[in-house]
């Protein structure tokens, strides 16, 4: 059906939804305020979205922000979108507009030149682990520190698959690493000392409002011992949360993927990774394939199995796109994507479990690295 329809239909809810929504929270001044973290919720987990920010993920505006959150009557806790270190930059501009919304940046820092490479890229693990980019990480990091208000990173995200240039299959896969017993996996380690070497530089620079997210895919790919996602946690004094990417049908060539198999299942395995740590969805979605399901009931049980059955789940992002495909035909994750989605993600949202204001706390003193 034509997705135009669904939106017009969308905007018609907006009349009755836009009094309770009031006017987005006006960002304060930095100038002399101490650091803040995102404060975990004791209760309940914090809303948030990624919304079609363009071919580079960074397109950020307030009117996309603020239009979702008349789509779907309530306001975002967290924004997500992305910072390709191609940028060699801190994206300023991005975290201010999301300020001013009201909510907090989910960042997802990607070792990458330009969207679409796989096996290279001249920001490599190990070049990364050598201080090669050391320069670059120190400017990004002052910037982060002088913003002072609440980040949540995502560096080197889906590490566990085999699409990005930083996964482990990329840099000697399961290969014994020498000296090491019981023998561990090159792949995951070089992943790890990047990793570490980011996190110990960027808090050396004393940007203590960054939290770090530890980002894996639900399915591991390839699907053996040494890929697992727990095979590249950087450990607990280098994360302060644990998320994993997670969704259901999103190409017309694949079959239906039940919310089990989608997310539930994989959850216990996250968390098992550090009972310590809250856990976030930092990417979620399903496309709109009614031949195959409904997208409304599986939205309805997504969310149902979020509240009930993820005790541990503190926030999760939604992925609002939609894009064309090789073959010409579309996948479209948009929440308006049908009236039925629509309806179902409006309903579900409303609930008070989902927050709608994030919650900070002053930066702590950094906990430093070293394992």
């Amino acid at each position: 059906m034509n997705t135009l329809l669904w939106c017009a239909g969308a905007l018609a809810l907006v009349v009755v939804v836009r009094p309770l929504l009031g006017a987005s929270p006006t960002a304060t001044s930095d100038a002399d305020q101490p650091a803040q973290r995102l404060a975990v919720p004791e209760h309940g987990a914090y809303t948030g979205a990624y919304l079609d920010f363009g071919a580079r993920e960074d397109e950020v505006t307030l009117d996309k922000i603020e239009a979702f959150n008349e789509l779907v009557g309530k306001r975002q806790a967290l924004i997500g979108f992305s910072n390709y270190w191609g940028r060699e930059r801190f994206p300023d501009e991005q975290v201010r507009i999301v300020a001013n919304a009201g909510a907090v940046s989910l960042i997802y820092w990607n070792p990458w030149d330009r969207q679409g490479e796989t096996e290279h890229t001249r920001f490599d693990l190990a070049g990364i682990e050598a201080g090669q980019w050391d320069d670059y990480l120190d400017a990004w990091a002052a910037a982060a520190r002088a913003f002072g208000k609440p980040l949540l990173v995502s560096w080197g995200l889906e590490m566990n698959g085999n699409w990005f240039p930083w996964s482990g299959i990329f840099h000697g896969a399961g290969e014994p690493l020498p000296g090491t017993k019981p023998p561990l996996s090159t792949g995951p380690e070089a992943f790890k000392r990047a990793y570490r070497h980011i996190v110990d530089r960027v808090r050396a620079a004393g940007a203590d409002n960054v939290s770090w997210v530890f980002h894996v895919n639900n399915t591991s790919d390839p699907a053996v011992p040494w890929n697992h996602m727990a095979a590249y946690y950087p450990g607990g004094a280098y994360a302060d949360w644990l998320a994993m990417s997670a969704y259901g049908k999103q190409f017309p060539g694949e079959g239906w993927i039940s919310v089990t198999a989608a997310i539930t299942d994989h959850y216990r395995e996250l968390a098992a990774i550090d009972p310590d740590k809250p856990i976030l969805l930092a990417e979620w979605g399903i496309g709109e394939f009614p031949k195959q399901g409904d997208k409304g009931q599986w939205l309805t049980e997504a969310f149902a199995a979020m509240e009930h059955q993820l005790p541990r789940l503190k926030g999760a992002v939604f992925w609002h796109e939609r894009w064309q495909n090789g073959d010409l035909s579309y996948s479209n994750l948009r929440v308006n994507s049908s009236l039925g989605a629509l309806t179902a993600y409006r309903a579900a949202v409303a609930r008070p479990f989902w927050l709608a204001e994030p919650r900070t706390l002053a930066a702590p003193a950094p906990t430093g690295g070293g394992q």
